[in-house]
């Protein structure tokens, strides 16, 4: 080996040197063509600023899915609040309807003669006992409401009177309440009674037609309505049908049962009758 480079030394001193010479005059000449050093450099570092770049690019990416995520979901809770006001509306809107088609049916039943003013309520709770059977509305005084007020259905028919009023609730005594009592009259021949809540019938949903005339003719499904006797309620209203004539041991007629025209379980609505006027 010592021989060799002993021999051949020179020569390959020689060719380091042009080679160095070219590579240096190459760059220092701007051929484009890399440094040996450099062009490892780059082939070492490049996949590292690729990966820099991509992760740099994802992250990027990111942020910007969160930033239109965020504006997405604020766009959406906008949405629903929209929604859920347009549904409200739509359901008030129904209500009104209803309500609205309620009064138009009970001012084409109305009789001439009267001049009602109602106020309507919702049924917001059902007192059954052994000794009572009552509803609770929605409406009180503020609404105008007062006791001794007529309370009717949609049809028409009586569902009670008013016993006790507070500024936005009022308490409805039914027509088989043992305390309810109104003049009444057979719509058929214009006989007049007494129509009031018996203690044994309420269970039943019945009530009673007292102080039928001897000599009157009563038949099952004869409608019974409001006298308006004294002017105190108003004539007319429906309280109930005849459902079985009771006589008594000679014979005659002793009283009615009557069964009245709402159905008290599933009432919802009413109309009280704050004020009236008999025009005839």
């Amino acid at each position: 080996m010592k021989d060799f480079f002993s021999k051949h030394g020179i020569w390959i001193l020689l060719v380091a040197v042009i080679v160095t010479v070219t590579m240096a005059g190459l760059s220092a000449f701007g051929t484009g063509i890399a440094t040996p050093l450099k062009d490892a450099a780059e082939i070492i570092s490049s996949p590292f600023r690729a990966g820099m770049t991509a992760a740099s690019n994802w992250v990027g990416d990111r942020i910007r899915f969160a930033d239109e995520f965020d504006a997405m979901k604020e766009e959406n809770q906008k949405l629903k609040e929209r929604i859920a006001k347009l549904e409200e509306e739509i359901r008030q809107a129904q209500a009104d309807s209803t309500e609205n088609q309620h009064l138009r049916e009970l001012l084409n039943l109305r009789p001439q003669q009267r001049d009602f003013r109602y106020e309507s309520a919702m049924v917001i709770d059902h007192t059954s006992s052994n000794w009572t059977r009552q509803i609770t509305l929605n409406k009180g005084s503020s609404m105008g409401i007062e006791p001794k007020d007529c309370v009717i259905d949609s049809e028409g028919h009586l569902v009670g009177i008013v016993s006790e009023v507070g500024t936005n609730w009022s308490t409805v005594l039914t027509t088989v309440d043992t305390d309810f009592e109104m003049g009444a009259m057979v719509f058929r021949s214009g006989e007049a009674a007494i129509a009031s809540g018996d203690f044994n019938l309420m269970g039943k949903e019945l009530l009673k037609l007292n102080y039928i005339s001897s000599d009157g003719t009563l038949l099952n499904g004869d409608l019974i309505i409001s006298s308006g006797l004294g002017g105190y309620f108003p004539s007319n209203l429906i309280i109930g049908s005849v459902q079985e004539v009771i006589t008594d041991d000679s014979g005659a007629m002793d009283y009615a049962l009557l069964k009245p025209g709402v159905d008290f379980n599933n009432l919802t609505e009413v109309f009280v009758i704050t004020d009236f006027t008999i025009v005839d």
